[in-house]
């Protein structure tokens, strides 16, 4: 479904290289982990794959279902299934956050060729989303974002990744920051999402959130690469040992 080949990266404005050749697949219904150290590239691949300014691709390919992502603006990639949950989700002051929503989803199902929602429909959908995610109804009268805690961040990016349906889910370290409780309910939502169309790709440097997102493969991301491939016990492997153990045994 995400078909990453040799994808090379650098700064637009230095020439520093970050990504250097990233290979990746991920089919859907699977849940995939990116873990690996500082500086290695995992954020930048997420802002590439979501069109974030700021970089060049210099080389390989990205396409989900087969339409090349980075031809694409990046309101047509959201358009096309793709989402991006962000380490640290920016306040939108002036913007209500129900607004926000219904806008987000009914662009996208006009983008899609879908009948937009009604306010009634859209009422009644966040409503239940937004419950089950124990998210307070005073919180989606609010401003995007503002004055939200950490965990109430996180949890609003998982309430629009409810509401907007994505076929491949990326989330960079949406555990930043919380504590065990609110990264339970995170977990919770983003599991409540999995089934056999929809793909994620999980970047994180903690074992903890995969105790509560069980990921089909783990990756582990160094240099610009993607050095090791294995099941979730590489994750293990990694919070018991560190990364010194795999880059020695992959140099």
């Amino acid at each position: 479904m995400l078909e990453i080949k040799d994808l090379r990266v650098k700064l637009e404005e230095e020439d520093k290289q970050i990504l250097k050749g990233v290979d990746l697949s991920i089919g859907a219904g699977e849940v995939h982990a990116i873990m690996g150290p500082n500086g290695s590239g995992k954020s930048t691949l997420s802002y590439v794959l979501a069109g974030k300014d700021g970089y060049e691709v210099t080389g390989g390919s990205a396409t989900l279902d087969g339409v090349d992502l980075l031809e694409l603006d990046p309101e047509e990639r959201a358009a096309l299934g793709l989402f991006l949950a962000f380490q640290y989700p920016v306040e939108i002051p002036g913007v209500g956050n129900m607004t926000f929503l219904r806008t987000a989803v009914n662009s996208q199902r006009k983008a899609r060729g879908q009948e937009e929602l009604s306010a009634t429909e859209f009422l009644k959908e966040i409503r239940a989303r937004a419950k089950a995610l124990r998210i307070d109804a005073e919180m989606l009268k609010r401003p995007v974002n503002v004055g939200f805690s950490g965990g109430e961040k996180k949890r609003n990016e998982i309430l629009q990744m409810a509401m907007l349906e994505p076929r491949m889910c990326v989330l960079d370290e949406t555990d930043s920051g919380l504590d065990v409780d609110a990264m339970k309910l995170v977990a919770e939502g983003v599991n409540a999402l999995r089934d056999g169309k929809r793909g994620f790709l999980v970047i994180t440097h903690y074992q903890r959130l995969l105790d509560h997102i069980r990921p089909d493969v783990v990756h582990i991301m160094a240099d610009g690469r993607i050095i090791k491939t294995g099941g979730p016990e590489l994750a293990l492997e990694v919070e018991n040992n560190g990364y010194a153990d795999i880059l020695n045994e992959v140099a």
